[in-house]
């Protein structure tokens, strides 16, 4: 890593085995030398402070696209090149992408499906099932706790909030990591090409079984959905099937590194006991499984010191503000009951993650009990983290007991 002070920018590979498997050292030099800093390798400007982060987040002259307020030719930008259209076409559809009126209209279409009460009613199905997959390796004295535990829980509990048939779950995994591909640092043509291929799938995949759904509706959030779209003017079908994979993407992807990350926390922290909310939100505030969130100005703008033009991105380094010694103290020391603890690892704002109370309960589920059932639960191997910033997760997680 190189920090230039004068021009306030630093030159850090993001793909740099040294940072990805431990970038909290980064975090710490770069938020004391240059908290508001150009990361060459992006070529935008980032915020690695809690109060930038934290502000940002919640800032409407902020958005998570721009198309709305400009035209591309307005930007400076240049077509969507062709080979990526069915993706573009694709997100142009995402919650994660909009802003109100449109995301305003779609987020209150399934925010009911995972408020707090309503989540609250899969924990008897949540620990079942985590209490099956613990049966299945119980007697073996080893697992791979990724593949066994941390992957299957969340997959199979949005398939089956959704109405998704569960037989799909390795096929929609699939999918979903080459979709997501195209967010990692490590990005290539052929990644392109994988994300463009298992979009196109996926939705083919949905639009089918909306189709089944249409006919033989059940009680479940696709039906739902459906119910919606067939009242008019609430939802397109194209909103149909990308709110369906968003939410069968994001309602795994994340959790699964936060139930790793956390596991491998607690296990080198030594904890075997009293891991509850406080220990699971600790968790996630201490190694998050996402660490950059990018926003466009919407607006010329000055935001400390920089002027910003319409259309420019920043990064909000979420992952450096979660061990901002401003506003946690003792950042880099795991204190389970630390409070107060407002970590952004789920985000802020109106897009912060609305599946955040279910990921909770799946950690607040699944940790504990897999503790409890194995209590000589212990590390096999020190776990590398995976080549993907600014995701965050293990490659494996393989554990003896």
């Amino acid at each position: 890593m190189r920090i230039d002070k004068v021009h306030r920018s630093v030159v850090l590979d993001p793909v740099d085995p040294g940072f990805y498997n431990d970038p909290y050292p980064a975090y710490h030099r770069i938020r004391a030398e240059v908290p508001v800093f150009r990361w060459k390798h992006y070529g935008i400007w980032c915020f690695s402070r809690f109060e930038d982060v934290n502000a940002l987040l919640r800032d409407r002259r902020f958005g998570r696209q721009v198309l709305h307020v400009a035209s591309r030719e307005e930007l400076g930008w240049p077509e969507t090149p062709a080979h990526l259209r069915p993706f573009h076409d694709f997100e142009s559809h995402s919650l994660l992408e909009l802003e109100p009126p449109v995301h305003t209209r779609l987020r209150s279409l399934v925010n009911r499906s995972f408020l707090s009460r309503q989540v609250e009613r899969l924990r008897p199905a949540i620990t079942s099932l985590a209490n099956g997959l613990i049966d299945r390796f119980e007697g073996k004295g080893e697992a791979e706790l990724l593949t066994a535990f941390a992957t299957p829980i969340p997959v199979i509990v949005i398939c089956d909030l959704l109405g998704v048939p569960t037989d799909m779950a390795q096929q929609l995994l699939t999918w979903s990591h080459d979709m997501v591909a195209m967010y990692q640092a490590r990005r290539d043509r052929a990644v392109e090409d994988r994300a463009v291929k298992a979009t196109v799938a996926f939705s083919d995949f949905m639009r089918g079984y909306i189709g089944q759904r249409r006919k033989a509706p059940s009680d479940d959030l696709l039906s739902e959905l459906i119910k919606a779209e067939e009242q008019g003017a609430k939802l397109t079908e194209d909103e149909l099937v990308t709110t369906a994979i968003l939410l069968l993407n994001a309602g795994h992807e994340a959790t699964v590194h936060a139930l790793g990350n956390g596991i491998k926390c607690l296990l080198e922290q030594g904890m075997r006991s009293g891991i509850d909310e406080a220990c699971v939100e600790e968790t996630l505030r201490y190694d998050a499984p996402l660490h950059l969130f990018t926003r466009y100005a919407l607006e010329d703008l000055e935001y400390a010191g920089i002027r910003l033009k319409k259309g420019e991105s920043v990064g909000l380094m979420l992952a450096a503000a979660n061990r901002d010694p401003a506003r946690f103290p003792e950042p880099d020391r795991f204190i389970p009951d630390r409070d107060p603890n407002p970590q952004v690892a789920f985000g802020a704002g109106i897009h912060f993650c609305i599946g955040a109370p279910l990921a909770r309960l799946e950690m607040q589920i699944a940790m504990p009990l897999l503790f409890h059932r194995l209590p000589k639960l212990a590390l096999a191997e020190h776990p590398n983290y995976r080549n993907a910033y600014h995701f965050h997760g293990l490659e494996s997680l393989k554990v003896t007991f």
